[in-house]
C-alpha cells in the first residue's frame, strides 16, 4: 500500500496485505481469500512460516511482559498488525495494574478501524495509521503525542517491521530515527526475518511478488546494526523461540527463520 492510499484511508483488498497474511497465518479471522492464498503458498515454500509467525507473537509477548517489568510504563508498537489477543495493553496488564500507555501503529486502514472499535473503551490505548518509512510523522502525530511522553522511557516495538523495507527504503535511517527519539531507560524489541537457517530466496521472491510489501531477509550482521547505540540484553539477538522461552522450544525451532532481541538504552 503506498502513501496516498494510506493519507487516503483506502482499503485494498485486490493484493495481499503482510498484516493479514499474518493474521490468516496466526489462525485469526480477519483476511480474505487473497490474503488465504499468499500464505498458504509462502507455507508451501517454506513449511516452518506458520510455526515462525506464531514464535514471533510469543517473542513479542514475552518481550513485552520484561520491558513493563524493568519499569517501562509506555508503548509505541508500529506494525501491529490485525488485534490479536492478548494485545499489547493485555500483556501489559497482566504484569501491573500502574496503568501502561499504548500507542499502536499501522499501515492498513483495515487494522485501524479493528483497533478504533477494539480501543474505544479505554484512553490509555489509541491508534493511527502510519507508514514506518516516514518516522517523524509518526512521532509528531498528536494521537501518539498524546499517550507517549518521549522525555520517559518507551518501549518502542518494531516486531516484524523492518524486513518490509527494501535496502532503497533505508531501514537503518528509519531505525536510527526511531531510536534518536527514546530517552534513556528505553527498551527497542525487534524482530527481523531471515534466510540464515534455510535458503527461502523463493518464498521472499514469491512473497513480494504477492503481497503489498516486500519481504527482504537480512543476515544477523545487519539485523543487529539496528539496535545501535544501545545494548542488546541476555540472550542478545537470538532466534526467537530461544530468547528467554516460557517452556522448551518447538522441534521446528532451529528452521525457524526470525532473529529477536531486546536492546536498552542507557
Amino acid at each position: 500500500m503506498q502513501q496516498d492510499d494510506i493519507a487516503a484511508g483506502v482499503i485494498d483488498t485486490s493484493r495481499p496485505h503482510p498484516a493479514r497474511i499474518y493474521d490468516y497465518l496466526l489462525g485469526g479471522k480477519n483476511h480474505y481469500d487473497v490474503d488465504r492464498q499468499a500464505g498458504e503458498e509462502l507455507v508451501a515454500v517454506a513449511p516452518e512460516a506458520r510455526a515462525g509467525v506464531r514464535a514471533n507473537r510469543a517473542f513479542m509477548e514475552r518481550a513485552v511482559r520484561f520491558a513493563v517489568g524493568q519499569g517501562v510504563r509506555q508503548v509505541l508498537d508500529i506494525g501491529t498488525g490485525l488485534p490479536t489477543s492478548p494485545n499489547v495493553h493485555e500483556i501489559a496488564e497482566q504484569v501491573t495494574s500502574d496503568g501502561v500507555r499504548v500507542a499502536y501503529v499501522d499501515n492498513d486502514p483495515i487494522v485501524k478501524a479493528h483497533g478504533d472499535a477494539l480501543l474505544s473503551r479505554t484512553g490509555s490505548t489509541g491508534i493511527i495509521l502510519g507508514d514506518v518509512r516516514d518516522p517523524r510523522s509518526i512521532l509528531d502525530h498528536p494521537d501518539v503525542r498524546r499517550l507517549i511522553d518521549f522525555d520517559e522511557p518507551v518501549a518502542l516495538l518494531l516486531v516484524a517491521v523492518l524486513h518490509f523495507l527494501a535496502d532503497s527504503d533505508e531501514p537503518g535511517r528509519v531505525a536510527a530515527e526511531l531510536r534518536d527519539a527514546l530517552p534513556a531507560g528505553s527498551y527497542l524489541v525487534l524482530s527481523h526475518a531471515t534466510g540464515d537457517f534455510a535458503d527461502r530466496s523463493d518464498a521472499q521472491d514469491g512473497y513480494s511478488r504477492k503481497a503489498s510489501a516486500s519481504l527482504n531477509l537480512r543476515p544477523k550482521a545487519q539485523v543487529e546494526q539496528f539496535f545501535e547505540g544501545f545494548e542488546l540484553v541476555e540472550p542478545g539477538l537470538a532466534q526467537i523461540s530461544y530468547w528467554r522461552p516460557d517452556s522448551p522450544p518447538p522441534a521446528e525451532a532451529g528452521r525457524i527463520g526470525f532473529y529477536g532481541g531486546v536492546a536498552r538504552r542507557g
